[in-house]
């Protein structure tokens, strides 16, 4: 389950610190980072979590994780404080959280773009001209391909889909045709 109001509370305390130190892209880069390790090694997960270890001992396992990220001394404190507050669980919603307040705030958003084939970096970047127009915002596009929507392509930024694939114009023209019989 999601702590999503525990992390847009911490979010929002270190967007607001970062905003004021102009160290975005250190923040993002260290909350990923602890993030992706946090999810992806359970024995990081219990040591920062786990009731069994007395507070000060998971803060040192973190003190040590800061030390070896080599972050800044604010970026330290919050991860220490998470650990303190016993909200170190909520690691990977906060990166989640934090990395959407900046692009927010850097007018940037992140789109998909799912063809039947490859796209050459020409026709790539129209469509990725294109959602930039759509949406007004810097879009982020990563491409992927899948073979099953025939032809055409499938755009996603945000909560808006733009869906001119072949699969899709049957399905639709199968509906009409079995609709009106």
């Amino acid at each position: 389950m999601k702590n999503t109001i525990l992390a847009k509370r911490y979010a929002k305390a270190l967007f607001a610190v970062g905003k004021e130190l102009g160290a975005f892209d250190e923040y993002t880069k260290v909350l990923g980072e602890m993030a992706a390790l946090y999810a992806s090694s359970p024995e990081v997960q219990d040591a920062l979590t786990n009731p069994m270890y007395p507070v000060d001992v998971r803060g040192k396992v973190m003190e040590h994780l800061v030390q070896a990220l080599n972050t800044s001394k604010e970026m330290g404190n919050f991860l220490n404080l998470l650990v303190q507050k016993k909200r170190a669980n909520v690691l990977p919603d906060i990166a989640e959280v934090f990395q959407a307040m900046v692009d927010e705030d850097r007018n940037v958003c992140k789109g998909t773009v799912v063809s039947a084939t490859a796209l050459s970096a020409d026709l790539q970047a129209k469509v990725q001209a294109t959602l930039e127009k759509i949406t007004s915002k810097k879009v982020e596009l990563k491409t992927e391909v899948d073979p099953s929507i025939i032809g055409g392509i499938i755009a996603k930024v945000g909560d808006l889909v733009l869906d001119g694939s072949i699969r899709t114009q049957l399905a639709g023209l199968k509906e009409s045709i079995n609709g009106s019989v």
